[in-house]
Protein backbone atom coordinates (compact mmCIF):
# COMPACT_ATOMS: atom_id res chain seq x y z
CA UNK A 1 0.00 0.00 0.00
CA UNK A 2 1.03 3.48 -1.06
CA UNK A 3 1.64 6.39 1.17
CA UNK A 4 -2.03 7.50 1.00
CA UNK A 5 -3.60 3.76 0.96
CA UNK A 6 -3.12 3.99 -3.45
CA UNK A 7 -2.15 0.20 -4.34
CA UNK A 8 1.71 1.31 -6.59
CA UNK A 9 3.34 -1.17 -8.79
CA UNK A 10 6.60 -1.60 -7.06
CA UNK A 11 9.56 -1.81 -9.13
CA UNK A 12 11.55 -5.49 -9.23
CA UNK A 13 15.31 -4.39 -9.54
CA UNK A 14 16.33 -8.23 -9.43
CA UNK A 15 17.45 -8.25 -13.37
CA UNK A 16 19.79 -4.96 -11.99
CA UNK A 17 20.95 -7.27 -8.78
CA UNK A 18 21.75 -10.50 -11.02
CA UNK A 19 24.57 -9.24 -12.72
CA UNK A 20 26.13 -7.55 -9.31
CA UNK A 21 25.60 -10.67 -8.24
CA UNK A 22 27.69 -12.50 -10.75
CA UNK A 23 30.32 -9.68 -9.87
CA UNK A 24 29.88 -10.88 -6.16
CA UNK A 25 31.03 -14.57 -7.02
CA UNK A 26 33.75 -13.84 -9.36
CA UNK A 27 35.28 -11.74 -6.66
CA UNK A 28 34.92 -14.35 -3.93
CA UNK A 29 37.14 -16.08 -6.61
CA UNK A 30 39.59 -13.76 -7.83
CA UNK A 31 39.94 -12.46 -4.10
CA UNK A 32 41.22 -16.24 -2.82
CA UNK A 33 39.18 -15.19 0.50
CA UNK A 34 39.67 -18.63 2.07
CA UNK A 35 43.41 -18.19 1.58
CA UNK A 36 43.68 -14.65 2.71
CA UNK A 37 42.00 -15.62 5.80
CA UNK A 38 44.66 -18.17 6.75
CA UNK A 39 47.52 -15.61 5.97
CA UNK A 40 45.81 -12.99 8.10
CA UNK A 41 45.92 -15.52 10.85
CA UNK A 42 49.17 -16.65 10.31
CA UNK A 43 50.03 -13.28 10.78
CA UNK A 44 48.45 -12.97 13.80
CA UNK A 45 49.36 -15.41 15.26
CA UNK A 46 52.87 -14.29 14.33
CA UNK A 47 52.20 -10.99 16.13
CA UNK A 48 51.79 -13.00 19.49
CA UNK A 49 55.71 -14.24 19.10
CA UNK A 50 58.12 -13.07 22.03
CA UNK A 51 60.17 -10.39 20.33
CA UNK A 52 58.24 -9.93 17.42
CA UNK A 53 58.02 -5.66 18.48
CA UNK A 54 62.00 -5.35 19.01
CA UNK A 55 62.84 -5.54 14.83
CA UNK A 56 60.67 -2.99 13.91
CA UNK A 57 61.03 -2.76 10.45
CA UNK A 58 59.67 -6.28 10.03
CA UNK A 59 56.70 -5.72 12.66
CA UNK A 60 55.89 -2.54 10.23
CA UNK A 61 55.50 -4.30 7.27
CA UNK A 62 54.08 -7.20 8.63
CA UNK A 63 51.21 -5.03 10.43
CA UNK A 64 50.47 -3.50 7.00
CA UNK A 65 50.47 -6.68 5.18
CA UNK A 66 47.63 -7.49 7.98
CA UNK A 67 45.89 -4.16 7.50
CA UNK A 68 45.67 -4.78 4.04
CA UNK A 69 44.77 -8.35 3.76
CA UNK A 70 41.93 -7.47 6.76
CA UNK A 71 40.59 -4.51 4.46
CA UNK A 72 40.36 -6.72 1.42
CA UNK A 73 38.33 -9.32 3.58
CA UNK A 74 36.33 -7.04 4.96
CA UNK A 75 35.31 -4.55 1.76
CA UNK A 76 34.13 -8.17 0.49
CA UNK A 77 31.68 -9.28 3.15
CA UNK A 78 30.28 -5.58 2.94
CA UNK A 79 29.39 -6.24 -0.19
CA UNK A 80 27.98 -9.22 0.47
CA UNK A 81 25.88 -7.79 3.07
CA UNK A 82 24.96 -5.31 0.91
CA UNK A 83 23.81 -7.69 -1.38
CA UNK A 84 21.34 -9.79 0.69
CA UNK A 85 20.37 -6.21 1.98
CA UNK A 86 19.39 -5.32 -1.42
CA UNK A 87 17.23 -8.63 -2.46
CA UNK A 88 15.87 -8.62 1.36
CA UNK A 89 14.61 -4.98 0.77
CA UNK A 90 13.19 -5.83 -2.78
CA UNK A 91 11.62 -9.26 -2.26
CA UNK A 92 9.12 -7.42 0.82
CA UNK A 93 8.82 -4.11 -1.61
CA UNK A 94 7.02 -6.16 -3.44
CA UNK A 95 5.24 -8.41 -1.23
CA UNK A 96 3.87 -5.20 1.04
CA UNK A 97 3.47 -2.68 -2.26
CA UNK A 98 6.05 -0.55 0.00
CA UNK A 99 8.05 2.69 -1.28
CA UNK A 100 10.55 2.97 1.64
CA UNK A 101 11.56 -0.21 0.70
CA UNK A 102 11.82 -0.39 -2.90
CA UNK A 103 14.08 3.00 -2.20
CA UNK A 104 16.13 1.15 0.30
CA UNK A 105 16.55 -1.56 -2.00
CA UNK A 106 17.24 0.91 -4.82
CA UNK A 107 19.55 2.12 -3.08
CA UNK A 108 21.62 -0.93 -1.77
CA UNK A 109 21.87 -1.83 -5.32
CA UNK A 110 23.63 1.48 -6.23
CA UNK A 111 25.75 1.29 -3.21
CA UNK A 112 26.68 -2.72 -4.57
CA UNK A 113 27.66 -1.43 -7.37
CA UNK A 114 29.92 0.93 -6.38
CA UNK A 115 31.41 -1.43 -3.97
CA UNK A 116 31.92 -3.97 -6.45
CA UNK A 117 33.90 -1.39 -8.55
CA UNK A 118 36.15 -0.69 -5.57
CA UNK A 119 36.80 -3.64 -5.37
CA UNK A 120 37.38 -4.82 -8.86
CA UNK A 121 39.85 -1.94 -9.33
CA UNK A 122 42.15 -3.10 -6.26
CA UNK A 123 42.42 -6.45 -7.77
CA UNK A 124 44.35 -4.86 -10.65
CA UNK A 125 46.87 -3.66 -8.81
CA UNK A 126 49.40 -6.28 -8.83
CA UNK A 127 52.41 -4.49 -8.57
CA UNK A 128 54.72 -5.06 -5.62
CA UNK A 129 54.21 -1.61 -4.58
CA UNK A 130 50.35 -0.93 -5.80
CA UNK A 131 48.97 -0.80 -2.31
CA UNK A 132 51.40 1.48 -0.90
CA UNK A 133 51.99 5.41 -0.36
CA UNK A 134 53.03 7.45 -2.95
CA UNK A 135 55.14 10.46 -3.57
CA UNK A 136 53.29 12.86 -5.84
CA UNK A 137 55.38 15.92 -7.60
CA UNK A 138 53.57 18.61 -9.63
CA UNK A 139 55.89 20.63 -12.01
CA UNK A 140 55.23 23.50 -13.74
CA UNK A 141 55.65 23.79 -17.81
CA UNK A 142 55.21 25.30 -20.87
CA UNK A 143 52.90 28.64 -20.25
CA UNK A 144 55.45 31.72 -17.91
CA UNK A 145 53.73 32.28 -14.71
CA UNK A 146 50.22 30.81 -16.15
CA UNK A 147 52.09 27.53 -15.57
CA UNK A 148 52.78 28.25 -11.92
CA UNK A 149 49.20 29.09 -11.19
CA UNK A 150 48.17 25.45 -12.97
CA UNK A 151 50.13 23.86 -11.06
CA UNK A 152 48.55 25.02 -7.79
CA UNK A 153 45.59 24.77 -9.06
CA UNK A 154 46.27 20.46 -9.71
CA UNK A 155 48.09 20.43 -6.07
CA UNK A 156 44.64 21.39 -4.62
CA UNK A 157 42.37 19.25 -6.56
CA UNK A 158 44.91 15.99 -5.42
CA UNK A 159 44.91 17.42 -2.07
CA UNK A 160 41.24 17.13 -2.01
CA UNK A 161 41.02 14.37 -3.93
CA UNK A 162 43.36 12.46 -1.09
CA UNK A 163 40.77 14.26 1.28
CA UNK A 164 37.59 12.12 -0.28
CA UNK A 165 39.44 8.59 0.20
CA UNK A 166 40.41 9.41 3.85
CA UNK A 167 44.34 9.80 2.77
CA UNK A 168 47.06 11.06 4.84
CA UNK A 169 48.91 13.82 2.90
CA UNK A 170 52.12 15.00 3.95
CA UNK A 171 53.86 18.03 2.07
CA UNK A 172 57.43 18.21 1.41
CA UNK A 173 57.95 21.17 -0.70
CA UNK A 174 55.81 23.63 -1.70
CA UNK A 175 57.14 26.81 -2.35
CA UNK A 176 55.23 29.93 -3.70
CA UNK A 177 55.58 31.57 -7.34
CA UNK A 178 57.82 34.57 -8.53
CA UNK A 179 53.84 36.27 -8.79
CA UNK A 180 51.05 33.48 -8.40
CA UNK A 181 50.59 29.76 -7.98
CA UNK A 182 53.73 27.78 -6.73
CA UNK A 183 57.41 26.97 -8.05
CA UNK A 184 56.53 22.94 -7.68
CA UNK A 185 55.06 20.69 -5.05
CA UNK A 186 56.04 17.70 -4.03
CA UNK A 187 53.93 15.44 -1.40
CA UNK A 188 53.41 11.99 0.00
CA UNK A 189 49.85 9.97 0.00
CA UNK A 190 49.71 7.42 2.38
CA UNK A 191 46.55 5.38 2.38
CA UNK A 192 45.18 1.46 0.92
CA UNK A 193 46.26 1.73 -2.85
CA UNK A 194 47.15 5.46 -3.01
CA UNK A 195 50.35 4.72 -5.21
CA UNK A 196 48.57 2.19 -7.21
CA UNK A 197 45.41 4.64 -7.67
CA UNK A 198 47.33 7.55 -8.54
CA UNK A 199 49.51 6.48 -11.18
CA UNK A 200 46.54 7.36 -13.33
CA UNK A 201 47.79 11.31 -13.04
CA UNK A 202 51.41 10.26 -14.05
CA UNK A 203 52.02 12.82 -17.24
CA UNK A 204 51.63 16.30 -18.67
CA UNK A 205 48.10 18.24 -18.05
CA UNK A 206 46.96 20.63 -20.03
CA UNK A 207 44.53 23.66 -19.35
CA UNK A 208 43.14 25.80 -21.52
CA UNK A 209 41.42 29.30 -20.26
CA UNK A 210 41.14 33.20 -20.62
CA UNK A 211 44.40 34.43 -18.58
CA UNK A 212 44.10 36.03 -15.18
CA UNK A 213 46.94 38.04 -15.37
CA UNK A 214 46.14 39.39 -18.99
CA UNK A 215 44.49 42.36 -19.19
CA UNK A 216 43.26 41.77 -22.46
CA UNK A 217 41.78 39.14 -21.21
CA UNK A 218 42.96 36.20 -23.86
CA UNK A 219 42.96 32.39 -24.08
CA UNK A 220 45.79 30.95 -22.59
CA UNK A 221 47.24 27.40 -22.94
CA UNK A 222 49.57 26.13 -20.17
CA UNK A 223 51.11 23.21 -18.68
CA UNK A 224 52.10 21.04 -15.63
CA UNK A 225 54.16 18.03 -15.27
CA UNK A 226 52.47 15.40 -12.41
CA UNK A 227 54.93 12.59 -11.32
CA UNK A 228 54.16 9.65 -9.02
CA UNK A 229 56.18 7.36 -7.13
CA UNK A 230 55.84 4.56 -4.84
CA UNK A 231 57.37 5.67 -0.93
CA UNK A 232 60.14 2.19 -0.85
CA UNK A 233 60.21 0.17 2.13
CA UNK A 234 63.62 0.70 4.38
CA UNK A 235 64.66 -3.13 3.24
CA UNK A 236 64.79 -2.07 -0.69
CA UNK A 237 68.30 -1.55 -1.60
CA UNK A 238 68.97 1.28 -4.02
CA UNK A 239 72.68 2.55 -4.87
CA UNK A 240 73.60 5.83 -3.52
CA UNK A 241 76.31 6.58 -2.24
CA UNK A 242 77.26 9.65 0.30
CA UNK A 243 80.19 10.43 -1.79
CA UNK A 244 77.90 11.30 -4.95
CA UNK A 245 75.57 13.52 -2.91
CA UNK A 246 75.52 17.55 -2.97
CA UNK A 247 73.73 19.05 -0.35
CA UNK A 248 72.55 22.39 0.26
CA UNK A 249 71.13 23.97 2.99
CA UNK A 250 69.03 27.40 2.69
CA UNK A 251 66.02 29.43 4.33
CA UNK A 252 62.75 28.30 3.81
CA UNK A 253 59.74 30.88 2.81
CA UNK A 254 56.19 30.50 2.70
CA UNK A 255 54.12 32.10 0.38
CA UNK A 256 54.42 35.02 -1.42
CA UNK A 257 58.40 34.92 -0.41
CA UNK A 258 58.08 35.27 3.44
CA UNK A 259 60.41 33.88 5.26
CA UNK A 260 58.86 31.17 7.73
CA UNK A 261 62.30 30.15 9.43
CA UNK A 262 65.30 31.98 10.90
CA UNK A 263 68.03 29.13 10.23
CA UNK A 264 68.80 27.51 7.15
CA UNK A 265 66.66 24.15 7.27
CA UNK A 266 65.61 23.79 4.06
CA UNK A 267 67.71 21.26 2.34
CA UNK A 268 68.43 20.56 -1.62
CA UNK A 269 70.19 17.42 -2.38
CA UNK A 270 71.33 16.56 -6.11
CA UNK A 271 72.60 13.37 -7.46
CA UNK A 272 76.10 14.60 -8.93
CA UNK A 273 76.38 11.24 -11.26
CA UNK A 274 72.29 11.25 -12.52
CA UNK A 275 71.81 15.18 -11.94
CA UNK A 276 68.63 14.35 -10.23
CA UNK A 277 68.03 17.23 -8.07
CA UNK A 278 65.14 16.92 -4.85
CA UNK A 279 64.00 19.75 -2.26
CA UNK A 280 62.62 19.45 1.34
CA UNK A 281 61.32 22.47 3.00
CA UNK A 282 57.90 21.86 5.16
CA UNK A 283 59.59 19.87 7.92
CA UNK A 284 60.43 21.46 11.12
CA UNK A 285 64.04 21.15 10.94
CA UNK A 286 67.05 20.75 8.64
CA UNK A 287 67.54 16.85 9.68
CA UNK A 288 63.94 16.20 8.89
CA UNK A 289 64.01 18.08 5.48
CA UNK A 290 67.19 15.96 4.97
CA UNK A 291 65.46 12.59 6.00
CA UNK A 292 62.61 13.13 3.84
CA UNK A 293 64.59 14.77 0.83
CA UNK A 294 66.63 11.38 0.85
CA UNK A 295 63.69 9.84 0.70
CA UNK A 296 62.50 11.32 -2.44
CA UNK A 297 65.90 10.83 -3.95
CA UNK A 298 65.69 6.79 -3.15
CA UNK A 299 62.74 6.46 -5.02
CA UNK A 300 63.91 8.35 -7.91
CA UNK A 301 66.33 6.81 -8.23
CA UNK A 302 64.92 3.30 -8.18
CA UNK A 303 62.83 4.49 -10.77
CA UNK A 304 65.48 4.99 -13.11
CA UNK A 305 67.39 2.24 -12.72
CA UNK A 306 63.81 -0.07 -13.17
CA UNK A 307 63.32 2.03 -16.49
CA UNK A 308 66.80 1.43 -17.53
CA UNK A 309 65.75 -2.03 -16.80
CA UNK A 310 62.65 -1.81 -18.58
CA UNK A 311 62.75 0.73 -21.40
CA UNK A 312 58.77 -0.05 -22.07
CA UNK A 313 58.00 0.91 -18.68
CA UNK A 314 59.88 4.20 -19.20
CA UNK A 315 58.03 5.02 -22.42
CA UNK A 316 54.39 4.16 -20.77
CA UNK A 317 55.10 6.59 -17.74
CA UNK A 318 56.43 9.22 -20.01
CA UNK A 319 59.32 9.85 -17.21
CA UNK A 320 61.06 11.77 -19.85
CA UNK A 321 58.20 13.62 -22.05
CA UNK A 322 58.45 17.59 -21.36
CA UNK A 323 55.51 19.21 -20.38
CA UNK A 324 53.97 20.86 -23.32
CA UNK A 325 51.78 20.41 -26.70
CA UNK A 326 51.51 17.01 -28.01
CA UNK A 327 52.05 14.94 -24.86
CA UNK A 328 49.18 15.99 -22.75
CA UNK A 329 47.08 12.97 -21.05
CA UNK A 330 44.33 14.98 -20.34
CA UNK A 331 42.76 18.28 -21.24
CA UNK A 332 41.07 20.45 -18.70
CA UNK A 333 39.29 23.66 -21.18
CA UNK A 334 37.98 26.64 -19.00
CA UNK A 335 36.87 28.73 -21.81
CA UNK A 336 35.22 28.97 -24.37
CA UNK A 337 33.32 25.91 -22.90
CA UNK A 338 33.97 23.77 -20.45
CA UNK A 339 35.16 20.37 -20.59
CA UNK A 340 37.94 18.11 -19.29
CA UNK A 341 38.63 14.79 -21.19
CA UNK A 342 41.07 12.13 -20.93
CA UNK A 343 43.06 11.62 -24.36
CA UNK A 344 43.81 8.18 -23.25
CA UNK A 345 41.20 6.52 -22.26
CA UNK A 346 37.94 9.19 -23.68
CA UNK A 347 36.25 10.05 -20.49
CA UNK A 348 35.00 13.45 -20.16
CA UNK A 349 33.08 15.49 -17.92
CA UNK A 350 31.55 19.12 -18.43
CA UNK A 351 31.34 19.41 -14.41
CA UNK A 352 35.09 21.26 -14.09
CA UNK A 353 34.51 22.76 -10.79
CA UNK A 354 33.47 19.34 -9.57
CA UNK A 355 36.98 18.09 -10.61
CA UNK A 356 39.07 21.18 -9.91
CA UNK A 357 37.80 22.43 -7.27
CA UNK A 358 36.19 19.03 -5.24
CA UNK A 359 38.36 16.42 -6.53
CA UNK A 360 36.00 14.23 -8.03
CA UNK A 361 38.84 12.49 -10.09
CA UNK A 362 37.73 8.80 -9.64
CA UNK A 363 35.80 8.70 -12.65
CA UNK A 364 39.25 9.10 -14.71
CA UNK A 365 41.16 7.18 -12.28
CA UNK A 366 38.94 4.11 -12.45
CA UNK A 367 38.70 4.19 -16.65
CA UNK A 368 42.49 4.43 -16.93
CA UNK A 369 42.84 1.56 -14.41
CA UNK A 370 40.18 -0.44 -16.79
CA UNK A 371 42.06 0.72 -19.74
CA UNK A 372 45.79 -0.31 -19.00
CA UNK A 373 44.53 -3.60 -17.89
CA UNK A 374 41.98 -4.06 -21.16
CA UNK A 375 38.73 -4.35 -19.29
CA UNK A 376 35.87 -3.68 -22.19
CA UNK A 377 38.17 -4.04 -24.61
CA UNK A 378 37.42 -5.57 -27.62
Amino acid sequence: MGRHGIMLEMEDISQQLEPLRVRLDEARSYLRLEDKRTELSNLEQIFTEPGFWDDQNRAQKLSKQAADLRAEISDFEAAAALCDEAQTANELALMENDETLAAEAAAACTELAGALDAIELSSWFTGEYDHGDAIVSVNPGQGGLEAQDWADMLFKMYMRYAQNHGWGVEVLDAPAGEVIGIDHATFIVSGRNAYGMLQAEQGTHRLVRISPTDEKKRRQTTFAGVEVLPVLPDDIEVAMDESDLRIDVYRASGPGGQSVNTTDSAVRITHVPTGTVVTCQNEKSQTQNREAAKKILRARLFELEQAKRDAELAELRGTKTEASWGNQIRNYVLYPYQLIKDVRTGVETGNVDGVLADGELDPFVVAYHRWRVGVGKE
